[in-house]
């Protein structure tokens, strides 16, 4: 039987607002073992923490700041808060990182938030969720001086280049596939194929990226079968086997307590 984590859904958005207890439910009949919920703001993150609450070892959560909202990132009050999280369970920092594709937020606003937040995981030692588009090369830079300093994590929703994959490889991270990699538009199985199964993750980014076919749709955490299986087929391996490993990377990164997955 497949089973996987959804290493990163977005189940606070509203989006999910009255349906959630169902969506949960879904994933668990699709073969989902955890979903990691993302607080990508504090109000997200306070109603990722309730969902957690409500299944409990099934549902874990993070809290951060997303680089969209980095131009109002205050580092005197975003960085207790986040440390609040952690200690009340957060399993992990983020969704952080750079935009420099919407540049909703000044650049040199998202770098002093992203330095923040990686500086703050690597003091209690949790790992860091990093969203990058547009900027590899501070996003690389980042990533090896902290890396340096005992930072680890993912990077969520990989499209980028190879040489980014193996500088986040080479400092100890892993790397998480969405349904993106169902498009046609798909050009990257290079990186696909040079992930190690020890450092491969799986993800929905619900509410977004549904993968084909059910692109268009409102994503959630089920769907996430349908990536594992195209992930596998470009691995030349089985689903189950990948699912497994992605499980069992989820498990290590985020210190998830949950059964081993068989595969």
């Amino acid at each position: 039987m497949l089973s996987y984590i959804d290493s990163h859904a977005h189940l606070a958005d509203a989006a999910f607002d009255g349906v959630r207890d169902a969506v949960v439910a879904r994933a668990r009949a699709a073969g989902a073992a955890a979903v990691i919920c993302i607080g990508e703001s504090f109000a997200a993150a306070e109603q990722a923490r309730a969902l957690a609450s409500a299944h409990p070892g099934f549902v874990a959560w993070t809290s951060g700041v997303h680089p969209h909202d980095a131009a109002a990132f205050r580092e005197a009050d975003a960085i207790p808060a986040i440390r609040a999280h952690l200690e009340a369970g957060a399993v992990a920092v983020g969704e952080c990182g750079l935009d420099y594709h919407y540049d909703h937020a000044p650049r040199a606003s998202q770098l002093a938030a992203f330095r923040a937040q990686l500086a703050l995981a690597v003091a209690h030692d949790r790992p860091v969720i990093v969203h990058t588009r547009k900027a590899e090369d501070d996003t690389r830079a980042l990533v090896e001086e902290f890396g340096r300093a005992g930072a680890r994590g993912v990077m969520h929703c990989f499209t980028g280049s190879a040489a980014l994959a193996r500088a986040a490889l080479d400092a100890g991270w892993f790397i998480s596939f969405s349904g993106i990699v169902t498009f046609r538009s798909w050009d990257r199985d290079d990186v696909v194929r040079l992930v190690p199964d020890d450092r491969i993750l799986v993800e929905s980014d619900a509410p977004y990226l549904a993968p084909v076919p059910h692109r268009g749709k409102r994503n959630e955490p089920a769907y996430v079968a349908v990536t594992v299986e195209q992930l596998a087929q470009r691995r030349t391996t089985t689903p189950e086997r990948l699912g497994a490993a992605a499980a069992r990377n989820a498990r290590s990164l985020f210190g998830l307590a949950l059964p081993s997955p068989v595969g």
